[in-house]
């Protein structure tokens, strides 16, 4: 019975245990309700919150942290232009708080990976978490594709052209936010520039759409896909 009761003790002292968080999220100038909210997001996929108040900056360029959750407010840029001149946090997950995608775009030189748009709802929260934890974690070979909001023009081929919201990245093609109206097979041209990916231009195909999103696949010919090829497995070695 002695020996029967080892594996049992085992697995009982495995169940209280807390698991240890596998990364940790800086929430900078949130406050409750919405902190405790989105702490409790991140703590469903062990990723452990540090909220911020003060010295926001300066932490984040001494302490290591896989992702932040930032207040659009008036100290917002001087803490992201902290965090991605951190040789240990350049590449985090950088989460927009307090304003839409196109308020996003003033910060775009920054590389805001996703937005929690206000009023911020557990429901809404979780589906963006638990969309880019595995980015957050460093589960790269799950987890090919690179979310951030940035600017796109887009040039169809018969010269029309438009403003678009990036969504996510990918070494073969991205997914993009418009109201504009553009047909699967479309033929287009995008360009953009993220962080240290200087303005790239490159050919694609409007490969599906659904409302207000499109995604456009990369040429295969087209050389110039290599550069993006090559900044998103950078980023996601970093």
């Amino acid at each position: 019975m002695a020996l029967m009761g080892k594996p049992l003790e085992s697995f009982l002292s495995s169940l209280s245990t807390p698991r240890k968080a596998s990364a940790r999220v800086a929430l900078v100038d949130i406050h409750e309700p919405v902190r405790g909210l989105l702490a409790d997001c991140f703590r469903h996929f062990r990723i452990e919150s540090v909220p911020m108040t003060h010295n926001a900056a300066d932490r984040l360029k001494r302490e290591k942290f896989e992702a932040c959750v930032i207040n659009l407010g008036s100290e917002a840029e001087k803490v992201m232009e902290a965090a991605r001149s951190s040789p240990s946090n350049s590449r985090m997950v950088i989460y927009g708080l307090g304003g839409t995608a196109q308020d996003a775009m003033r910060y775009s030189r920054l590389g805001i990976n996703a937005m929690f748009n206000e009023p911020v709802e557990r429901p809404t929260a979780m589906k963006l978490v638990r969309a880019t934890q595995m980015l957050v974690v460093h589960e790269f070979r799950r987890y090919v594709r690179v979310p951030v909001i940035t600017e796109v023009s887009i040039t169809c081929a018969d010269g029309r052209r438009f403003a678009a919201t990036s969504k996510e990245i990918s070494s073969g093609g991205m997914s993009l936010k418009s109201n504009e109206d553009v047909a699967v097979g479309a033929q287009v041209e995008v360009s953009f520039a993220l962080l240290t990916l200087p303005r790239t231009w490159v050919r694609g195909v409007v490969s599906w759409r659904g409302k207000s999103v499109f995604g456009v696949r990369f040429d295969p010919n087209d050389d110039r896909r290599i550069q993006i090829k090559n900044w998103v497995e950078a980023y996601l070695e970093t």
